[in-house]
């Protein structure tokens, strides 16, 4: 189902299954690495600290499902999975970057409205 903007609030609409999939802070940075390099499993889980392995399986599952990464099966002993993003998982780069960009610049200011909303929440 196609959406107009006034419809991105509705459960059904594709957009907004696709943010609720997607857009969240895992997928980003699996995204952020993988723009680098092609990333075997366990090492994306070493860069991603606190990330659960569920969560990063589950976290790869969405993103290759909606057509952003890829995951490749590496005839080895053992056998090895790498994944790498795709043509389509690229074309996010530059509005997940400059969200990225945004945060850094605006650290100061973000830290600073949250220590005045924890000492107001604290009174």
């Amino acid at each position: 189902m196609s959406c107009k903007s006034d419809d991105l609030f509705f459960a059904d609409c594709a957009a907004r299954s696709f943010f609720d999939q997607v857009a969240n802070k895992w997928s980003v940075m699996i995204l952020i690495v993988l723009t680098e390099k092609p990333t075997r499993f366990n090492e994306m889980r070493r860069r991603l600290e606190g990330i659960t392995h569920k969560a990063l399986t589950e976290a790869l599952r969405r993103m290759e499902r909606n057509g952003l990464i890829v995951r490749h099966v590496l005839a080895r002993s053992p056998v090895a999975v790498e994944y790498s993003i795709t043509p389509l998982g690229r074309t996010l780069q530059v509005p997940f970057g400059a969200v990225y960009r945004w945060s850094i610049d605006h650290l100061p200011e973000i830290e600073q409205a949250r220590a005045l909303y924890d000492a107001i929440e604290t009174l």
